[in-house]
Parts: C-alpha cells; sequence; structure tokens
C-alpha cells in the first residue's frame, strides 16, 4: 500500500504541483486549502505523514520547493515514522512495564546500574551473549533518558550486507553508487536528538569503523556521495557479543573506536548464570502467549523445574521461542513436564533425537534422566512432593535430597 500524503497549501498550483511529484514517486496524496480543512482531512484521510510530525520528524521548507528536497525530506519522514512504529510494537508484546523481567541479585544490579546511566549523556558499550536482551537494555536507557521522546534508532551491523551498512548508518546522495537511484538519510540523521542503537558493532569493517569515529569525534555525518556535512546529536549505545579487546589485539577492530564507544560497559549475564529469572520469565511468556493465542496459558510446577534445569545456551531468546512452541502445542490450557520432555533438548540433544547416540558422560546422562523424572512425576502430583515421592516409590525425605543434589527447588505453583 503506497503511503498516503495530506498537502495543506493556500496556493492551488503548489498543491498541484507537489501532488503530481508526490504521484510520479509513487505515494497517494489528498489536499486542504487551510487548517480548518486540514484538521478535517486529517480524521477521514489518517494521513502517514501527519504520525510521523506527532513523533517528531519534521522539518521545514522553504518556497520555491525543490522537487529532490520534498522528497527526501518525506521519506526521511516515513522512515522514522516506520523505526518508531517498530520500536512501539516491541514495547507492547514485551507486555511488561519493565522489560528486563527478572528477580535475580544480577538483574536487580543490572536494573540500578541503567538507573544509574540512564540520565547521563554517556556511551555504553553493552556485552553479553547472543539472546540476552541486550536491545531491551538499550531500550530501557534510552526511555529512563531524557531523550526518551525523541527517536530511538537500530541498526544491526550483522544484518546488512558489508557494502551497504555505512549507506544504512551515513546515507547516501542519489549516484553515490551502482543502484542509489535516490537519496537516502542515513540512521544518524534519523535518529538526531534521540539515541542510536548499533548492534553488533564489531562485525563493522575497518573502513565503516573508522567513518563511525570520525562521527562520534565531530558530531558530524557525511552522506556517501555527498559534500555537505550535517551536525548530529545522538547519543550512541552499541552492543556486541565479542571481545572486542581480542578484536583489537588481533587488529579487526579499532583502539581508538573501542576507546570511544567503551566509556561505560554493561554486561548482560548469560541466564545459566541466573536460574532464578527462569520461572518469572516463563509467567511473562506464558502471559504473552495467553494474549496472543486468546486462550489460557500455564505451566505447571513440574515443568518450570524441567526448564530450569536446563543449560539454555541460546538464553531468553531460546526461552521465549520455547514457551511458545509449548503454548502453541499444549493440549490443554497447562503445559505439563511431559511436554517439556518432548521439546526441550536434554544433556545438549535436540529431544526428537534423543535416541541417537551421543558422547555423554554416565554420570551427567543418569543426572539428567533422575532430573526428567522427578519433574514429571512432580508434574503428575500438581506439585506435592509427597504425592511424588510416593509415585517414585520412595519416601519423602530421599526425594528432597535428590532434588537438592539435581539443583531442583521445592516446586513452587506458577499462576497463569
Amino acid at each position: 500500500m503506497s503511503p498516503r500524503i495530506l498537502l495543506v497549501d493556500d496556493e492551488t498550483n503548489i498543491r498541484k504541483m507537489v501532488g503530481a511529484l508526490l504521484q510520479s514517486e509513487g505515494f497517494e496524496t489528498a489536499e486542504a486549502a487551510n487548517g480548518t480543512a486540514a484538521i478535517a482531512a486529517v480524521e477521514r484521510e489518517a494521513p502517514d505523514a501527519v504520525r510521523a510530525t506527532k513523533l517528531g520528524a519534521f522539518q521545514f521548507l522553504e518556497k520555491p520547493l525543490t522537487p529532490e528536497g520534498v522528497v527526501t525530506t518525506l521519506r526521511a519522514a516515513l522512515e522514522l515514522s516506520r523505526t518508531l512504529a517498530e520500536n512501539r510494537r516491541l514495547h507492547e508484546a514485551l507486555g511488561h512495564a519493565d522489560p528486563l523481567v527478572g528477580v535475580s541479585a544480577a538483574m536487580q544490579e543490572l536494573r540500578e546500574l541503567i538507573a544509574r546511566v540512564a540520565p547521563t549523556e554517556v556511551r555504553v558499550l553493552i556485552t553479553g551473549e547472543s539472546g540476552t536482551g541486550k536491545e531491551l537494555v538499550a531500550s530501557a536507557i534510552h526511555r529512563q533518558s531524557a531523550r526518551a521522546g525523541r527517536p530511538f534508532v537500530c541498526v544491526n551491523s550483522a544484518a546488512i550486507p558489508k557494502d551497504l551498512v555505512e549507506s544504512e548508518m551515513f546515507g547516501h546522495e542519489r549516484g553515490a553508487f551502482t543502484g542509489a537511484t535516490e537519496r537516502r538519510v542515513g540512521r544518524f540523521e534519523l535518529a538526531d536528538g534521540g539515541t542510536l542503537f548499533l548492534d553488533e558493532v564489531g562485525d563493522l569493517s575497518l573502513e565503516a569503523q573508522a567513518k563511525l569515529l570520525r562521527v562520534l569525534e565531530s558530531g558530524v555525518v557525511e552522506r556517501l556521495g555527498g559534500e555537505k556535512p550535517i551536525s548530529v546529536n545522538v547519543r550512541v549505545i552499541a552492543a556486541t557479543n565479542k571481545d572486542l579487546g581480542k578484536a583489537s589485539q588481533h587488529g579487526h577492530f579499532r583502539d581508538d573506536l573501542l576507546f570511544r564507544l567503551n566509556v561505560l560497559p554493561i554486561r548482560i549475564p548469560p541466564l545459566r548464570e541466573r536460574a532464578d529469572d527462569i520461572a518469572p520469565l516463563v509467567r511473562h511468556f506464558a502471559t504473552r502467549q495467553t494474549a496472543r493465542l486468546g486462550r489460557t496459558v500455564a505451566f505447571d510446577a513440574g515443568a518450570v523445574q524441567l526448564l530450569g534445569g536446563y543449560g539454555w545456551p541460546g538464553n531468553v531468546r531460546e526461552l521465549a521461542n520455547i514457551v511458545e512452541r509449548l503454548a502453541i502445542l499444549a493440549t490443554g490450557d497447562t503445559v505439563t513436564a511431559d511436554d517439556v520432555a518432548r521439546v526441550v533438548p536434554q544433556d545438549g540433544a535436540p529431544a526428537a533425537a534423543s535416541e541417537a547416540w551421543s558422547d555423554v558422560a554416565l554420570s551427567e546422562a543418569l543426572d539428567g534422566y533422575e532430573r526428567t523424572l522427578i519433574a514429571r512425576a512432580l508434574s503428575a502430583a500438581r506439585g506435592n512432593v509427597a504425592e511424588a515421592a510416593r509415585r517414585l516409590a520412595t519416601d519423602r525425605a530421599n526425594l528432597y535430597r535428590r532434588m537438592r543434589r539435581l539443583g531442583l527447588e521445592p516446586p513452587r505453583t506458577v499462576p497463569d
């Protein structure tokens, strides 16, 4: 669907001229000759450019207008509108006032550090394994800063072809390279006044690193193929799952850029180091699935116990995916330990391939099997340890000892 633009001007010729220009560029247009007509048109037409303006993406163009200036400004406003809409979608999908879900000491320390860092203008380098939530931390810093009302723009360096990274960050002029058929506003310009989140910054080429360093030092960007410097006021938050110190030693990452980005480092611990957060995360993701699927999704105590015994190499992202899969596959409102055992990898091998041979220490395999049996028994007994012990033909004291040895806490009911 083509973007719909409302043209407001008291000169009929201007409206017709700009309208013809925008229609030739693939836009749909509507017209209004004055403010009263414009307000009525906004309510009737719901044009895209108005939403962008409400979000702060506006620019004044002096007459006489140039076709290139009109089109470039309009595309920049629409691009920013799409970026901010995606950010809002992400926050709404979280369904939680505080997206950093967890009760562990590590998460509390992380929240306190964010609260101290956010009000400042200091640059932050977020490190952590894939799936730990680096973008959520960056977003939390932005939302608690004085820039909260301005754009939060993300650039995933790893997801963009290396030959297009500079164009994405700094923009380009028409004809700057093969395929550059029109001017493009870069992410630095889109983030002006707000925060730019550079994810996977360790994947930038050395050439892109040099240009990024110049922008950080000067506060000025130049579009590819352009000659006019453009001043920007942007707070940069970077993130990586790589060891940039080692990359610097091997010549893959610039020392001077690392010093600029790593003013205040924040490390997000992997999920295996904060097992106390698994239960609240399961509740959080189950609530999200309840909203998405339109039916109650709950995990019983045995299911949570079994989830808590897994190492989660994919961290929170993997847990979210597993919870979603279990919610979809569940035949009832409650996910049980049996459901989890059929889906969650055990001892590093996918559950579906559990019969295939893999090298594993006998003690580890036996512990994993025992953990699964106990979790299933607890699930069947609805969390009643005495009943679970009866089902396992043992006494309650022995079951408690085995649970402690296997790192299984006494079950607690996980509500909807």
